[in-house]
């Protein structure tokens, strides 16, 4: 979800099985949107909330987007973009990590190994 100016602007999930694409992650489609409704490429001021860390793949998105904040609830340590560090995002995007415990890692493991 992208907020901006305490709005929600854009929303997104993970697309990739259903549309037989590897780079449609929620984040992606997300700044997609969110683009589209602010009519700019820059994402400056706004805050990306996400479930899981993003790949290095969304993370080199978020970072030509510009991203304000990204605010993300558990760690990816097989495919984060943590593995190679916070110099993937741009230099200004605020980060914030929340993690929401190990029974939320578990909900997300089983959602993704149902949905594969």
């Amino acid at each position: 979800m992208v907020v901006c100016d305490n709005q929600i602007i854009a929303r997104a999930y993970n697309q990739t099985e259903r549309l037989k694409d590897v780079t449609a992650h929620a984040e992606i489609l997300a700044i997609t949107a969110a683009s589209e409704h602010l009519g700019s490429k820059y994402l400056d001021e706004c805050t990306l909330y996400v479930t899981l860390e993003p790949c290095v793949m969304c993370a080199g998105a978020l970072a030509w987007a510009q991203l304000g904040k990204l605010v993300y609830g558990a760690t990816d340590e097989k495919r984060g973009y943590l593995r190679f560090g916070n110099e993937l995002l741009h230099p200004k995007t605020k980060i914030a990590y929340r993690d929401p415990g190990a029974g939320v890692r578990r909900s997300d493991q089983r959602f993704f190994k149902e949905r594969r």
